[in-house]
Protein backbone atom coordinates (compact mmCIF):
# COMPACT_ATOMS: atom_id res chain seq x y z
CA UNK A 1 0.00 0.00 0.00
CA UNK A 2 1.48 3.28 -1.02
CA UNK A 3 1.96 6.40 1.86
CA UNK A 4 1.50 9.72 0.71
CA UNK A 5 3.31 11.41 3.18
CA UNK A 6 1.73 15.03 4.09
CA UNK A 7 5.08 16.98 4.54
CA UNK A 8 5.92 15.85 1.49
CA UNK A 9 2.81 16.79 -0.50
CA UNK A 10 2.94 20.66 1.33
CA UNK A 11 6.37 21.34 0.39
CA UNK A 12 6.13 20.64 -2.84
CA UNK A 13 2.62 22.65 -3.25
CA UNK A 14 4.49 25.38 -1.76
CA UNK A 15 8.17 25.71 -4.16
CA UNK A 16 6.68 23.94 -6.83
CA UNK A 17 3.02 25.00 -7.32
CA UNK A 18 2.95 28.91 -5.31
CA UNK A 19 6.11 29.89 -5.76
CA UNK A 20 7.34 28.18 -9.17
CA UNK A 21 4.59 28.14 -11.10
CA UNK A 22 1.81 30.91 -9.52
CA UNK A 23 4.97 33.27 -8.68
CA UNK A 24 2.70 34.08 -5.87
CA UNK A 25 3.04 37.21 -3.77
CA UNK A 26 5.03 37.25 -0.19
CA UNK A 27 1.47 38.07 1.23
CA UNK A 28 -0.22 35.22 -0.72
CA UNK A 29 2.08 33.01 0.96
CA UNK A 30 2.14 34.10 4.61
CA UNK A 31 -1.94 33.51 4.00
CA UNK A 32 -1.25 30.27 2.88
CA UNK A 33 1.10 29.42 5.21
CA UNK A 34 -0.78 30.44 8.21
CA UNK A 35 -4.08 28.52 7.57
CA UNK A 36 -1.40 25.18 7.14
CA UNK A 37 -0.02 25.96 10.29
CA UNK A 38 -3.00 26.08 12.41
CA UNK A 39 -4.44 22.87 9.71
CA UNK A 40 -2.00 20.99 11.15
CA UNK A 41 -1.66 22.24 14.63
CA UNK A 42 -5.68 21.30 14.42
CA UNK A 43 -5.01 17.33 13.48
CA UNK A 44 -1.64 17.17 15.65
CA UNK A 45 -4.81 17.21 18.61
CA UNK A 46 -7.50 15.61 16.51
CA UNK A 47 -5.35 12.83 15.70
CA UNK A 48 -3.08 12.52 18.25
CA UNK A 49 -0.16 12.10 16.10
CA UNK A 50 3.17 14.49 15.03
CA UNK A 51 2.19 16.45 11.84
CA UNK A 52 5.45 14.84 9.98
CA UNK A 53 3.83 11.21 10.78
CA UNK A 54 0.83 11.94 9.03
CA UNK A 55 -0.52 10.93 5.72
CA UNK A 56 -2.81 12.75 3.09
CA UNK A 57 -5.85 10.75 4.03
CA UNK A 58 -5.44 11.34 7.17
CA UNK A 59 -6.98 14.95 6.92
CA UNK A 60 -10.19 14.23 5.80
CA UNK A 61 -13.57 15.91 5.25
CA UNK A 62 -15.07 15.28 8.15
CA UNK A 63 -11.59 16.35 9.77
CA UNK A 64 -11.43 20.00 7.59
CA UNK A 65 -15.24 20.54 7.92
CA UNK A 66 -14.57 20.70 12.01
CA UNK A 67 -11.41 22.65 11.59
CA UNK A 68 -13.41 25.09 9.66
CA UNK A 69 -15.82 25.13 12.62
CA UNK A 70 -13.18 25.41 14.66
CA UNK A 71 -11.66 28.81 13.34
CA UNK A 72 -15.05 30.75 13.44
CA UNK A 73 -15.90 29.58 16.80
CA UNK A 74 -12.88 28.83 19.05
CA UNK A 75 -11.24 31.22 17.35
CA UNK A 76 -13.23 34.49 16.54
CA UNK A 77 -12.42 34.00 12.86
CA UNK A 78 -15.41 35.69 10.58
CA UNK A 79 -17.26 33.61 7.79
CA UNK A 80 -14.88 35.46 4.96
CA UNK A 81 -11.96 34.45 6.58
CA UNK A 82 -13.17 30.67 7.40
CA UNK A 83 -14.34 30.93 3.66
CA UNK A 84 -10.79 32.07 2.92
CA UNK A 85 -9.30 29.20 4.57
CA UNK A 86 -11.92 26.66 2.92
CA UNK A 87 -10.50 27.84 -0.42
CA UNK A 88 -6.74 27.55 0.50
CA UNK A 89 -7.52 24.32 1.47
CA UNK A 90 -9.61 23.30 -1.82
CA UNK A 91 -6.64 24.60 -3.60
CA UNK A 92 -4.28 22.48 -2.17
CA UNK A 93 -6.30 19.05 -2.05
CA UNK A 94 -7.09 20.22 -6.13
CA UNK A 95 -3.32 19.86 -6.44
CA UNK A 96 -2.89 16.39 -4.63
CA UNK A 97 -5.40 15.62 -6.80
CA UNK A 98 -3.81 16.55 -10.15
CA UNK A 99 -0.39 14.57 -8.99
CA UNK A 100 -2.18 11.45 -7.49
CA UNK A 101 -4.78 9.83 -9.32
CA UNK A 102 -5.44 7.53 -6.33
CA UNK A 103 -6.70 9.96 -3.91
CA UNK A 104 -9.08 11.76 -6.20
CA UNK A 105 -12.13 10.36 -4.56
CA UNK A 106 -10.72 11.51 -0.97
CA UNK A 107 -9.65 15.32 -2.70
CA UNK A 108 -13.14 15.24 -4.23
CA UNK A 109 -15.23 14.95 -0.77
CA UNK A 110 -12.29 17.51 0.69
CA UNK A 111 -13.54 19.83 -2.37
CA UNK A 112 -17.12 19.28 -2.05
CA UNK A 113 -16.98 21.27 1.19
CA UNK A 114 -19.86 24.23 0.70
CA UNK A 115 -18.82 27.32 1.47
CA UNK A 116 -20.78 29.15 4.47
CA UNK A 117 -23.18 31.68 3.33
CA UNK A 118 -22.80 35.18 5.34
CA UNK A 119 -24.41 38.61 5.36
CA UNK A 120 -23.05 40.71 2.96
CA UNK A 121 -22.54 44.08 4.31
CA UNK A 122 -22.50 47.77 2.89
CA UNK A 123 -18.92 48.96 2.01
CA UNK A 124 -17.50 51.50 4.41
CA UNK A 125 -16.57 55.07 2.96
CA UNK A 126 -15.80 58.67 3.25
CA UNK A 127 -17.82 61.55 2.49
CA UNK A 128 -16.02 64.28 0.86
CA UNK A 129 -16.01 66.44 4.08
CA UNK A 130 -14.66 63.38 6.12
CA UNK A 131 -11.93 63.38 3.35
CA UNK A 132 -11.19 66.79 3.73
CA UNK A 133 -10.41 66.66 7.28
CA UNK A 134 -8.68 63.57 6.84
CA UNK A 135 -5.88 65.32 4.87
CA UNK A 136 -5.84 68.83 6.52
CA UNK A 137 -4.84 66.50 9.82
CA UNK A 138 -1.32 65.92 9.13
CA UNK A 139 0.98 68.55 10.48
CA UNK A 140 2.95 69.43 6.96
CA UNK A 141 5.64 72.08 8.69
CA UNK A 142 7.32 68.25 10.07
CA UNK A 143 8.67 65.85 7.96
CA UNK A 144 6.29 63.20 8.91
CA UNK A 145 3.23 65.36 8.79
CA UNK A 146 4.26 66.02 4.87
CA UNK A 147 5.09 62.27 4.09
CA UNK A 148 1.83 61.36 5.68
CA UNK A 149 -0.10 64.23 4.15
CA UNK A 150 1.25 63.14 0.25
CA UNK A 151 0.49 58.93 1.32
CA UNK A 152 -3.42 59.86 2.23
CA UNK A 153 -3.66 62.18 -0.64
CA UNK A 154 -2.07 59.10 -3.14
CA UNK A 155 -4.04 56.82 -1.57
CA UNK A 156 -7.17 58.67 -1.90
CA UNK A 157 -6.54 59.51 -5.27
CA UNK A 158 -5.47 56.84 -7.09
CA UNK A 159 -7.27 53.86 -5.00
CA UNK A 160 -4.51 51.96 -4.42
CA UNK A 161 -4.58 48.53 -2.26
CA UNK A 162 -2.03 48.68 0.84
CA UNK A 163 0.07 46.53 -0.22
CA UNK A 164 0.92 48.58 -3.90
CA UNK A 165 1.07 51.93 -1.42
CA UNK A 166 3.94 50.35 0.24
CA UNK A 167 5.60 48.76 -2.35
CA UNK A 168 5.58 51.93 -4.48
CA UNK A 169 9.61 53.07 -5.90
CA UNK A 170 11.09 56.43 -7.18
CA UNK A 171 10.68 55.16 -10.09
CA UNK A 172 7.12 54.43 -10.45
CA UNK A 173 6.40 58.21 -10.23
CA UNK A 174 5.97 60.13 -13.75
CA UNK A 175 5.52 63.91 -12.88
CA UNK A 176 6.13 65.03 -16.67
CA UNK A 177 4.81 66.20 -18.89
CA UNK A 178 2.08 67.30 -16.01
CA UNK A 179 -0.90 66.32 -18.55
CA UNK A 180 0.42 62.83 -18.47
CA UNK A 181 1.52 61.88 -14.98
CA UNK A 182 0.86 58.86 -13.64
CA UNK A 183 2.14 56.21 -11.34
CA UNK A 184 2.74 52.55 -12.22
CA UNK A 185 2.21 49.28 -10.18
CA UNK A 186 2.15 45.54 -10.14
CA UNK A 187 -1.70 44.80 -8.49
CA UNK A 188 -2.73 41.18 -7.17
CA UNK A 189 -2.71 38.39 -10.47
CA UNK A 190 0.84 40.37 -10.64
CA UNK A 191 -0.71 42.38 -12.82
CA UNK A 192 0.56 45.96 -13.69
CA UNK A 193 -1.78 48.99 -13.69
CA UNK A 194 -1.05 52.29 -14.66
CA UNK A 195 -3.11 55.28 -12.87
CA UNK A 196 -3.52 59.13 -14.03
CA UNK A 197 -2.46 61.92 -10.95
CA UNK A 198 -4.67 64.61 -10.30
CA UNK A 199 -3.04 67.78 -10.24
CA UNK A 200 -2.55 68.25 -6.12
CA UNK A 201 -1.66 64.79 -6.41
CA UNK A 202 1.45 65.70 -8.49
CA UNK A 203 2.17 69.13 -6.88
CA UNK A 204 2.65 67.02 -3.42
CA UNK A 205 4.04 63.88 -5.00
CA UNK A 206 7.04 66.93 -6.69
CA UNK A 207 8.01 68.53 -3.42
CA UNK A 208 8.08 64.79 -1.84
CA UNK A 209 10.56 63.61 -4.02
CA UNK A 210 12.56 67.04 -3.82
CA UNK A 211 12.60 66.51 0.09
CA UNK A 212 12.75 62.34 -0.50
CA UNK A 213 16.33 62.68 -2.14
CA UNK A 214 16.20 59.32 -3.42
CA UNK A 215 19.46 58.56 -6.10
CA UNK A 216 17.88 55.12 -7.45
CA UNK A 217 14.73 53.80 -8.89
CA UNK A 218 14.34 51.19 -7.25
CA UNK A 219 14.35 53.12 -3.51
CA UNK A 220 10.77 53.00 -1.63
CA UNK A 221 8.54 56.11 -2.20
CA UNK A 222 7.48 56.05 0.90
CA UNK A 223 9.93 55.83 4.38
CA UNK A 224 9.29 55.31 8.37
CA UNK A 225 11.64 57.05 10.58
CA UNK A 226 13.86 54.67 10.51
CA UNK A 227 14.10 55.54 6.52
CA UNK A 228 13.04 51.88 5.82
CA UNK A 229 10.11 50.90 3.35
CA UNK A 230 6.69 51.96 4.93
CA UNK A 231 5.24 48.59 6.38
CA UNK A 232 1.49 47.37 6.21
CA UNK A 233 1.06 48.06 10.49
CA UNK A 234 2.93 51.37 9.88
CA UNK A 235 0.17 52.28 7.03
CA UNK A 236 -2.55 50.82 9.36
CA UNK A 237 -1.45 53.38 12.30
CA UNK A 238 -0.79 56.35 10.25
CA UNK A 239 -4.58 56.20 9.45
CA UNK A 240 -6.09 55.68 12.94
CA UNK A 241 -3.42 58.65 13.80
CA UNK A 242 -5.44 61.03 11.39
CA UNK A 243 -8.73 59.76 11.58
CA UNK A 244 -8.83 60.53 15.31
CA UNK A 245 -7.21 63.51 15.19
CA UNK A 246 -9.59 64.86 12.05
CA UNK A 247 -12.82 63.44 13.89
CA UNK A 248 -12.25 66.52 16.09
CA UNK A 249 -13.23 69.07 13.17
CA UNK A 250 -15.35 66.05 11.63
CA UNK A 251 -17.31 64.60 14.29
CA UNK A 252 -18.94 61.96 11.97
CA UNK A 253 -15.57 60.16 11.66
CA UNK A 254 -16.71 58.67 15.21
CA UNK A 255 -19.37 56.52 13.60
CA UNK A 256 -16.98 54.93 11.47
CA UNK A 257 -14.40 51.97 11.56
CA UNK A 258 -11.83 53.21 9.16
CA UNK A 259 -9.07 51.84 7.26
CA UNK A 260 -6.52 51.83 4.77
CA UNK A 261 -8.83 49.57 2.35
CA UNK A 262 -11.85 52.44 3.43
CA UNK A 263 -9.71 54.94 1.87
CA UNK A 264 -9.76 52.75 -1.62
CA UNK A 265 -13.36 52.62 -1.19
CA UNK A 266 -13.48 56.18 -1.22
CA UNK A 267 -11.44 56.97 -4.58
CA UNK A 268 -14.56 54.06 -5.93
CA UNK A 269 -16.82 56.17 -4.81
CA UNK A 270 -15.55 59.55 -5.29
CA UNK A 271 -15.15 58.41 -9.49
CA UNK A 272 -19.23 56.36 -9.68
CA UNK A 273 -20.17 59.72 -8.10
CA UNK A 274 -18.36 61.72 -10.45
CA UNK A 275 -20.16 60.32 -13.59
CA UNK A 276 -17.27 57.40 -14.29
CA UNK A 277 -18.55 53.68 -15.66
CA UNK A 278 -18.05 50.78 -13.71
CA UNK A 279 -15.79 48.97 -16.47
CA UNK A 280 -13.51 52.51 -16.14
CA UNK A 281 -13.44 52.11 -12.03
CA UNK A 282 -12.70 48.13 -12.27
CA UNK A 283 -9.99 48.84 -14.42
CA UNK A 284 -8.94 51.87 -12.21
CA UNK A 285 -8.66 49.31 -9.38
CA UNK A 286 -7.76 46.74 -10.69
CA UNK A 287 -10.74 44.34 -10.35
CA UNK A 288 -10.27 41.12 -12.01
CA UNK A 289 -14.43 41.42 -12.71
CA UNK A 290 -16.64 44.25 -13.00
CA UNK A 291 -19.13 42.45 -10.94
CA UNK A 292 -16.30 42.86 -7.89
CA UNK A 293 -17.09 46.75 -8.81
CA UNK A 294 -21.25 46.45 -8.13
CA UNK A 295 -20.85 46.58 -4.56
CA UNK A 296 -20.63 50.53 -5.11
CA UNK A 297 -23.96 50.95 -6.62
CA UNK A 298 -25.61 49.16 -3.77
CA UNK A 299 -23.53 51.52 -1.27
CA UNK A 300 -24.31 54.96 -3.24
CA UNK A 301 -27.60 56.62 -1.50
CA UNK A 302 -27.33 59.47 -4.24
CA UNK A 303 -27.48 57.02 -7.09
CA UNK A 304 -30.82 55.17 -5.23
CA UNK A 305 -32.33 58.88 -4.87
CA UNK A 306 -31.89 59.92 -8.21
CA UNK A 307 -33.29 56.76 -9.14
CA UNK A 308 -36.01 57.10 -6.81
CA UNK A 309 -36.68 60.96 -8.58
CA UNK A 310 -37.38 58.89 -11.91
CA UNK A 311 -40.36 57.00 -10.42
CA UNK A 312 -42.02 59.73 -8.57
CA UNK A 313 -45.52 61.12 -9.25
CA UNK A 314 -45.65 63.59 -12.10
CA UNK A 315 -47.78 66.06 -9.16
CA UNK A 316 -44.97 65.82 -6.59
CA UNK A 317 -41.73 67.87 -6.35
CA UNK A 318 -37.71 66.08 -6.61
CA UNK A 319 -35.81 65.04 -3.29
CA UNK A 320 -36.48 64.47 -0.08
CA UNK A 321 -40.15 66.04 1.79
CA UNK A 322 -39.02 68.87 4.57
CA UNK A 323 -41.34 70.07 6.42
CA UNK A 324 -41.76 74.19 5.68
CA UNK A 325 -40.59 77.10 8.61
CA UNK A 326 -44.14 77.75 9.91
CA UNK A 327 -44.81 73.59 10.75
CA UNK A 328 -41.91 73.99 12.48
CA UNK A 329 -42.49 77.22 14.16
CA UNK A 330 -45.60 75.70 15.70
CA UNK A 331 -43.68 72.31 16.47
CA UNK A 332 -41.48 75.01 18.54
CA UNK A 333 -44.27 76.69 20.54
CA UNK A 334 -45.77 73.32 21.32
Amino acid sequence: MTVHNLSLYIQRFFTDYLVTQKHASVHTVASYRDTFRLLLQYAVVCLNRQSVNMCVTDIDATLVSNFLTHVEEHRGNSTSTRNLRRIIIRTFFRFVAMHEPALLLHCQRILAIPAKRHDKRLINFLEPAESAALLDAPDITTWIGRRDHTLLLVALQTGLRVSELIALNVGDITLRPRDKAYLQCFGKGRKERVTPLRSDSIMALTEWLQERGATQPDEPLFISNRLGRLSRDGMERIVRKYCTMAAEICPSLLDKKVSPHTLRHTTAMDLLRSGTGCTVIALWLGHESVETTQVYLHADMEIKKRAMDQTRPTNIPAGVYKPDDDVLAFLDSL
